[in-house]
Order: C-alpha cells, then structure tokens, then sequence
C-alpha cells in the first residue's frame, strides 16, 4: 500500500508541474520563505481533530468541496452572517452537514502565533482536507498555497452551484463540469463519500423510493430512518469502512449500496460504471485519480480582479 502512495505523489507532481488548470497564481513551494512551519502545523492540529473525532476528517474534506465549488478556493465558506451579507454557512447544502468550522479556527490560531498576517484561511482549509484524507487511510499529494480569503460570501450562489443528494448523472457532469473538471474527475472526487455519516433526510427517498437499490441495504437503513421523523438520525455513507479512506465506496456501488441517489447515478447503465468497476478493483488507480482530482479542484480561484486578502479571523474580514 505504502508503494502505492509513492506512486500518487509522483502522478500528482507530473501534474503539477504540466502547468493547465492550476494556474501560475499557486506554487508548491508559496511558503518556503514566509511560513515554513505551516503544513506541520496544519497536520499537527488535523491529526489532534481526527484522532479525537474519526469523523471530522470527512467533515473538513466536506467543507474544502463546498468552499471551492462556490466562487472558487477563497473560504467564503467559514464567514459567519453580516449586515452587509447572508453568507454560506446556512445555505441548504451546508446548514445541516458541514461542521468543523472550531478545528480550522483552531489551526489558524496556532499558524498565526507562528506567521502572522501570512497565512490565508484558504490555504489552511486546502491543507488540513489534504490531510484529513491521509489520516484516514488515503494518498497525500504535493499541495499548490498562495490562495487568497474572500471578502464577502453569498447565500445564493451556494444554493446554485453544490449538487444535491438527489441530483441524476447528468446533472452531475454539469456541475462539475461546470468547474472545469471532467467526468472522470468527478467520478473520483465522489470516492470522498467513502467518508463520512449522513442525516437520515437527505437519504430517506433513496431507501424507499429509488428501483437501483439493494432490498437488505434498503432495510438496514430503514430500521434507523422511518418514512416520517427521524430526520436528524446518522448513518455511514459507506457501509462497509465509514472511517477509512479506501475504495469501498465504490464496490457498494456495484452492489446497489450506495446511500445517496447522486452515489447510485455513477453505477445505474451509464457513462461511468466501468470506471466505477476499475476503481471498485483497483485501490491504487482510485487513490491517484482522486489526488490528481483534488489538486485540480484546488486550483479553482475566485475570478480575476476580486477582491481578496489574508484574514486574521477566518470567521470575519480584516
């Protein structure tokens, strides 16, 4: 397994230093002469998260996927409300499943006493979700820093951009395409569910609605999430290893167990099943695509000529 890592890394720099996508803004090595302690620190305080709350690696790595889809990088995501804006953090996506917001504002407590005014939040969240995945079990890759913090946020356009539980395939190839980031790439990047636990609400149509499901997987789920109430209850988004990161996802696909009717859409007689299968058999091939997947998906920056900074306070501007 650990071979299979090297491989990752030396597939991810290849694409690293292939330029594209990710843009001549980001450097791997942003911080070498600012902030050299950062990723320690970041890793540091991922490592005390996750070792006190399994699940919270699913949670940051969530986060990073919401902040980034929505106006790019520029963790507008962790702005609480303001007079002058109703940001994302109770938008319909978010309201009810991204939490973590106290672990990043502790990291940037600990990246301030070390480099102040250095140090975007944006950069702290594309860190600490690297991270999370690799101490769950998964493949790290060299990350791309200089990203910049957002000075406003907003509601609406992360009730538009982040797709749904409920979304069908095609609207998944949008979306995500949409960004810049191809099938494959989202095919990949959804092998983050391998993470994680769900609120009942956002799976009870799948359990009890949905022709492509398992009837014993159906069931299981039902005994914990009625067809009324219990809309809070949690369960594994992968039933199999909800706290590793592995390609488990993917061979509950092919067996019809996957929790969210979005998950299904990647294995339902379309474009993406084979890929699911090699992905489903081949640990190594998954976890090189998802790190050459999320690289990309850092490199999404806010347009040209929008107003940035470093905060200080990941929860409010300078």
């Amino acid at each position: 397994m650990a071979t299979q890592w090297v491989l990752v890394v030396v597939a991810v720099m290849a694409v690293l230093f292939a330029g594209g996508a990710a843009g001549g803004q980001l450097s791997t090595r942003y911080y070498d002469g600012k902030c050299p302690n950062v990723q320690s620190i970041v890793r540091a305080g991922m490592a005390q998260a996750v070792a006190a709350e399994p699940r919270m690696g699913a949670s940051i790595l969530r986060m990073f996927f919401h902040d980034c889809f929505v106006n790019g990088c520029d963790a507008s995501i962790l702005l609480d409300d303001t007079a002058n804006f109703t940001g994302e953090k109770n938008a319909g996506p978010n309201a009810n499943s991204v939490r973590g917001y106290e672990v990043i504002d502790a990291i940037k407590t600990q990246v301030e006493a070390s480099c102040n005014a250095t140090v975007s939040c944006a950069d702290i969240l594309a860190l600490a979700a690297r991270d999370a995945v690799n101490l769950l079990g998964g493949p790290t890759w060299t990350m791309q820093l200089g990203r910049r913090d957002a000075l406003t946020a907003s509601q609406s356009a992360a009730n538009g951009n982040l797709p749904g539980p409920g979304s069908d395939l095609a609207t998944l190839v949008t979306m995500f395409g949409n960004k810049g980031l191809s099938p494959r790439d989202m095919t990949a990047l959804s092998g983050a569910h391998t993470l994680g636990q769900a609120r009942c609400a956002t799976f009870r149509s799948r359990i009890f609605g949905d022709g492509n499901v398992d009837a014993a997987f159906a069931a299981l789920r039902q005994q914990a999430c009625p067809q009324s109430g219990g809309d809070s209850t949690l369960a594994p988004i992968d039933v199999q290893t909800p706290d590793a990161f592995d390609n488990a996802y993917y061979a509950n696909l092919v067996k019809k167990q996957g929790l969210f009717h979005s998950d299904q859409e990647l294995f339902n007689g379309g474009s993406q099943d084979a890929l699911v299968r090699k992905y489903a058999g081949n640990a190594g091939m998954f976890a090189a695509d998802f790190a050459k997947a999320m690289v990309r998906m850092g490199a999404l920056l806010p347009a040209a000529g929008t107003p940035t900074e470093v905060r200080l306070n990941c929860r409010k501007v300078n």
